[in-house]
């Protein structure tokens, strides 16, 4: 069992360097950059990394090309943000040893975020599993514009003991800026486009029900000042989501 680790980048030197060491078991790692301005391909290099630079055309299609791209058929994808932890790495190892009528098509890995200096377990942010280990020959990335996810057609899904280490957000206004400027946007677009529309009821109602959700129904009081944070954004993309869509339909764009 070889595996093709591959992480997509733009603008990551920050973060690149990492993100390939604790990738270090895998057999080769590809990295597809979107023509970063700074010093992420060069450190992706020389760390190990073969590197392609291409255009962005959305996060689901870059990580198909990097994929296809991949010498091998198992394929481990990593964001650049990411970590593999030691656990998930003996996991991997163990998994490499067994034969191959034993192993599913792909498999379901925890992804526990570090946030406001400790890591979180309540507020729907862990386990967060997400399909990260699979056979290229049989899944395939989806996701038009946001929450890109691999879809395995007929095929076997399991899970794996270990967690990805996330490190995404570095600050309440980093956070605050990856909202306004890309995950409502964008999930206000992918909603338009689906169909779904909004309402002045909806909007009102978005923000409470979110936060309700995070804080209590999905038990992030639990982690404390923390918990009450990611309630409170999550309420805000909530709502700022659901009023950009209304600008949408206004405007009919």
């Amino acid at each position: 069992m070889k595996i093709s680790a591959t992480i997509i980048t733009f603008n990551e030197e920050a973060n690149i360097r990492e993100a390939c060491e604790s990738l270090a078991w895998a057999d080769e790692i590809v990295v597809v950059d979107s023509q970063s301005t700074d010093q992420t391909a060069l450190l992706a290099a020389e760390s190990g990394a073969r590197v392609i630079s291409r255009e962005w055309p959305g996060f689901a299609a870059q990580k198909q090309f990097a994929s296809d791209a991949a010498a091998y058929d198992w394929i481990f994808s990593l964001d650049a943000d990411e970590r593999v932890s030691d656990q998930l790495s003996a996991s991997l190892e163990a998994l490499r040893k067994e034969s191959a009528d034993q192993l599913a098509d792909g498999y379901l890995i925890s992804r526990r975020s570090f946030y406001q200096g400790r890591w979180i377990s309540g507020g729907g942010w862990y386990p967060d599993r997400q399909l990260r280990l699979f056979k290229k020959s049989r899944g395939r990335w989806e996701g038009e514009y946001i929450h890109e996810s691999v879809k395995i057609k007929d095929g076997r899904i399991e899970k794996l003991s270990g967690d990805i280490l996330h490190y995404s957000v570095r600050d309440a206004a980093h956070h605050h800026r990856m909202i306004g400027e890309r995950y409502a946007p964008l999930a206000a677009r992918q909603m338009f486009e689906a169909g779904r529309r909004t309402s002045a009821l909806k909007i009102a109602s978005a923000a409470p029900l979110a936060f309700l959700r995070s804080y209590v129904l999905k038990a992030g009081f639990r982690d404390g000042l923390a918990g009450l944070s990611i309630a409170s954004f999550a309420a805000h993309h909530a709502f700022l989501k659901h009023l950009m869509l209304w600008e949408m339909q206004k405007n009919k764009q």
